[in-house]
């Protein structure tokens, strides 16, 4: 599909920089207070950092994942908001 990931790199603050497909790519802000359940052992950034892609899907040890077409989407609506703050911005004062 379009949104699978092709390339992730995880970053300062439970961040991950991902590459999709299509050529899309962005930050994916993760919330360390969600990490519950099954998701509990990202809270550990050693564990967090051994993050690879598994079949187009962000992964960890353990058969821990997220939906792709989430992050598809999160990088979508963070690329979206920027374009409309530079094009505000940019627009002549009234």
């Amino acid at each position: 599909m379009y949104w699978d990931v092709v390339e992730v790199t995880p970053k300062s603050d439970y961040a991950l920089f991902v590459r999709f497909r299509d050529g899309l790519e962005g930050l994916v802000h993760l919330n360390p207070y969600q990490f519950t359940g099954a998701l509990e052992p990202l809270r550990d950034k050693h564990f967090f950092e051994q993050v690879f892609i598994d079949n187009g899907a962000v992964a960890w040890p353990g058969e821990i994942d997220l939906a792709p077409d989430a992050m598809y989407s999160e990088v979508v609506s963070n690329r979206n908001e920027t374009e409309l703050l530079v094009r505000q911005s940019s627009d002549p004062p009234r």
